[in-house]
């Protein structure tokens, strides 16, 4: 057995996302568990280098986390054949043309959705790797988590009979700055800098959908700005220019209705800040970011429509924890695991920038929708 040097250029993990789960959680945890096992029996250990404009800032974060190089020169990073993966979870603004520098240098891709801001330089990024040959693949981290891993084994055994429908709920309030410091950046809610909830949530929702109840086929979606003016992060106020709110219904493919409320501006009375209801035939589930909860055919209650006596059933006792059937990762760093394993063993990995491209899509079709007040198609991608 040998262990295999992976060189990573890691752009963007100053930011939130960047730093805490695909840095310290992903390949930092790799690193400390001895790589990735192959298999064969090799090991791959990864061997970053942090790319960021702030010198002082990437230099303090590579020392924090034992990480010896990092560079404030991208396209110097780029022209070393030493390091063949170029990962970015920079602003989505800017992603198409450092994907395309990078496949041009001959690296293969890992990037953070949503892959561009529009369909046509989402599929041009996607059509520029598949010329060059090279290996690319989309974080779709929600699949990995083991609330929706324990709806797929649901799904996969049949316990819901025949699927109807889905309702998702995302989100909370997200502080205006004034009476507490918000928890979100403010460029979130500018359009012209890449914000809004619809293009940074709809296409999550794609992927989820398409993976765990059926294809898109159509949507129907309304987006508001319900909160007009924030303070930004040196307390200046500043005007909200993007939605932080999406009411969306999907058609899917079977026949399943799937609506999703995606909110910044909506207060937590659920098991968790993204839940999805699902009803069949035969069982529904609830499932949260971490556990599901379950209520088969015949265990459904038969309540009786009355409002004028207080309700005598707690609807909450008739529902089932799903047990815990395997020990769950963090979800971004198992897909990091499943990326690597692509790159060395060439094992199955769908995520690619064509996945990526299709939340871009329904991102267009729901601000069309939205737009023109009508329910839109979403037309196949082709490969």
């Amino acid at each position: 057995m040998s262990t295999h040097r992976l060189g990573i250029i890691m752009n963007g993990v100053t930011g939130r996302m960047g730093m805490n789960q695909h840095l310290i959680r992903s390949i930092v945890a790799i690193r400390a568990q001895g790589g990735v096992a192959l298999a064969n029996g090799d090991r791959v250990m990864p061997d970053p280098i942090l790319v960021g404009r702030n010198a002082d800032k990437i230099a303090a974060l590579a020392k924090a986390h034992g990480i010896e190089r990092w560079t404030t020169d991208l396209d110097k990073a780029l022209a070393d054949p030493n390091d063949t993966v170029f990962f970015d979870s920079a602003t989505t603004q800017m992603r198409p043309t450092l994907l395309g520098k990078a496949i041009a240098a001959g690296k293969h891709i890992y990037c953070e959705k949503p892959v561009a801001t529009n369909l046509k330089e989402a599929l041009e990024i996607y059509q520029l790797a598949q010329a060059k040959g090279i290996k690319h693949g989309v974080v779709q981290d929600k699949l990995f988590l083991p609330g929706l891993m324990k709806l797929k084994m649901l799904r996969e055994a049949g316990f819901f009979g025949r699927m109807l429908s889905v309702r998702g709920e995302f989100g909370y309030w997200v502080f205006e700055g004034d009476l507490q410091p918000s928890q979100r950046p403010s460029w979130n809610y500018r359009s012209e800098d890449g914000g809004g909830i619809i293009l940074d949530m709809i296409c999550h929702w794609r992927y989820v959908l398409d993976n765990l109840f059926g294809e898109v086929k159509s949507v129907s979606c309304l987006g508001a700005t319900h909160i007009p003016e924030r303070l930004d992060e040196s307390g200046r106020r500043y005007k909200a220019t993007a939605d932080d709110a999406a009411y969306a219904t999907f058609e899917l493919e079977g026949g399943v209705i799937a609506q999703i409320n995606s909110s910044w501006t909506t207060r937590v009375r659920r098991d968790d800040l993204v839940t999805f209801h699902v009803d069949g035939t035969h069982g529904s589930a609830v499932a949260g970011l971490t556990d599901v909860r379950t209520q088969a055919r015949v265990n459904t209650p038969k309540p009786v429509w009355n409002p004028d006596v207080r309700q005598a059933l707690n609807f909450f006792d008739h529902w089932q924890l799903v047990p815990e059937y395997a020990a769950f990762d963090n979800g971004f760093k198992t897909q990091w695991e499943a990326y690597i394993r692509h790159l060395y063993d060439d094992a199955p990995f769908k995520w690619n920038l064509l996945e990526g491209a299709k939340g871009v899509q329904l991102v267009e079709c729901a601000l069309q929708s939205w737009k023109e007040r009508r329910w839109v198609d979403v037309p196949a991608l082709a490969g």
